[in-house]
């Protein structure tokens, strides 16, 4: 996964329910604990940690809290980059370049 036309194009790990699981449990974390984080409840978690594929925008959370701070840093400046995009400059003939 990654963000598609935003700039440099992050890629973010695509976290698997076992992965998840390892990592909460590191944490010392139960289900409702952890996946309220994610704004998700804890049967929504464990069905992520069963197997189910876990969404895009969970996903992009995942990679937010468990990656590396520049990691977290330039999701966010992808985020900030898409919503305050460059304004076109016009060309002589008027035209938007």
């Amino acid at each position: 996964m990654h963000f598609e036309n935003w700039g440099n194009a992050v890629k973010l790990k695509i976290y698997t329910g076992e992965e998840v699981r390892a990592l909460r449990r590191t944490l010392g974390l139960n289900q409702t604990e952890f996946w309220a984080h994610f704004q998700t409840t804890q049967s929504g978690g464990s069905r992520y940690e069963s197997g189910r594929e876990i969404p895009d925008p969970v996903q992009v959370l995942l990679n937010i809290a468990l990656a590396t701070d520049a990691k977290a840093a330039a999701i966010f400046d992808e985020f900030r980059q898409f919503g305050h995009p460059k304004k076109r400059t016009k060309t002589a003939a008027g035209e938007a370049a």
